[in-house]
């Protein structure tokens, strides 16, 4: 049988296209591989956000150029966020690359590989969902961004903001939990702009509602947002759901109201705080994760100590944090000169790391000894683990882990925080007097 791999860099919205390319060639029928050296398709899902990623790919299409040269009947496929509207530059750096699609377009990938395996595709994209059951999905609701920072390539790239039909996203995930589902994640590039394009004007909280009534479905998440699209609605729904796990992603980008105008962020940080403040006091232990972008032009020291002010103030539990990174095409790559330099940027992005460390691992000591429910997704480093609905992941006590096995996964257990670290907790599962692991019922 045909094989192919799919090697994803980037985002949960890449990882989502990926599984969705795969459940297609599987049923055109062909056979997922674990590694690229032995398919023989060859497909990349690209992500160009920031320097590194770019770096990432074509530092790997540079290996699959040799990998063509010894087998040129390999088929190579590059899609993703790389891939703009003229590929011209693209296609003559990369001359052994076989197709270039852009986000979210598979038809012709599929159209290439249907003709040069004589395989049918009729209905292979019908029915996204994953053949094999999962434990978590994400799916997203929302293509593009309307927003236009100007660091971000990401408009340039997968375009104007587009809504999925309700019904559409409802059935899918209905689908997935009929096959063994257990948590969504909803995702968009901004979450929060979902349905505004729609005839009917719904929104994400008519859809989390929606999405709540399906039964089986235990959790629901959803990201990215935007500090000015978050509605108070959807905040309480957050509250109010059981099924809608108390974990909110809302990215700040910059503590400095200047650096904020300069990114054209649309809001200021006062602004932003009172939206914590709300979500704080209308969620009692919610789970707060932002986004920072350290070294951003002209970014002064005081500036930056702005955004180390506030990232004290709002004690984040987690903060993906990056430095500035230069987009060819978005405004500030033209308008904005790139003067930090990169010493200076890792400086900031070290004092970044050391300050939320510490600021994790106090807010995780807060944990010790409490009872928490968790939802099992796996084994790592010989260890069974799940997640906290804020999102904390929870390594199983190993003394237990005779009797903690695979069947465990997909169950939510009660489990009591024994240690912690920043990054982690370890937890014992609470055991009934039948020595059996109580599973919760939701």
């Amino acid at each position: 049988m045909t094989s192919f791999n799919i090697s994803t860099v980037g985002c949960q919205m890449n990882v989502s296209d990926s599984e969705k390319l795969s459940n297609s060639l599987v049923k055109m029928g062909f056979e997922s591989q674990e590694s690229y050296l032995d398919a023989s398709i060859i497909v990349v899902n690209t992500c160009v956000v920031r320097q590194s990623a770019e770096d990432t790919t074509t530092g790997f299409l540079g290996k699959l150029r040799k990998i063509k040269s010894k087998s040129p009947e390999k088929i190579i496929i590059v899609m993703g966020c790389m891939v703009g509207p003229d590929s011209t530059s693209l296609k003559k750096r990369f001359s052994h690359v076989d197709l270039w699609a852009r986000p979210q377009e598979f038809h012709p990938i599929l159209d290439l590989l249907s003709v040069r395996f004589n395989k049918d595709m009729e209905g292979c994209l019908s029915d996204l969902a994953p053949i094999s059951p999962k434990i978590s999905a994400f799916v997203p609701i929302v293509h593009g961004c309307n927003k236009f920072c100007t660091f971000c390539i990401i408009p340039f790239r997968r375009g104007k903001e587009t809504s999925r039909d309700l019904d559409e996203i409802y059935n899918e995930i209905d689908l997935m939990v009929d096959r063994g589902l257990k948590e969504v994640t909803l995702l968009g590039q901004n979450v929060d702009s979902y349905g505004h394009d729609l005839r009917d004007r719904l929104d994400l909280a008519d859809l989390v509602e929606k999405i709540h009534e399906i039964k089986g479905l235990e959790r629901i998440r959803f990201l990215t947002s935007h500090p000015n699209d978050m509605s108070r609605r959807i905040i309480t729904l957050v509250a109010d759901l059981p099924k809608v796990c108390e974990n909110i992603n809302l990215p700040i980008q910059a503590g400095d109201n200047t650096v904020l105008v300069d990114m054209r962020r649309g809001y200021t940080v006062n602004q932003y705080l009172r939206k914590i403040d709300f979500i704080k006091n209308k969620i009692p232990g919610i789970s707060l994760t932002t986004d920072l972008i350290v070294g951003f032009p002209n970014e002064t020291n005081d500036q930056f100590e702005n955004s180390l002010s506030l990232l004290k103030e709002v004690q984040f539990d987690k903060v993906h944090v990056a430095a500035y990174s230069n987009r060819n095409g978005t405004y500030a790559s033209r308008k904005l000169p790139d003067n930090i330099d990169r010493k200076i940027k890792k400086e900031r992005l070290n004092l970044v790391d050391d300050l939320q460390k510490n600021i994790q691992k106090s807010l995780n000591s807060r944990m010790l000894s409490k009872k928490y429910q968790i939802l099992v997704e796996g084994r790592k480093r010989e260890m069974m683990h799940g997640r906290t609905r804020t999102d904390k992941i929870v390594y199983l006590n190993g003394n237990l882990n005779n009797q903690l096995d695979d069947s465990l996964i997909g169950k939510m257990l009660e489990v009591k925080i024994t240690d912690y670290s920043s990054w982690s907790l370890t937890g014992e599962v609470l055991i009934s007097k039948h020595n059996k692991f109580e599973e919760i019922a939701v």
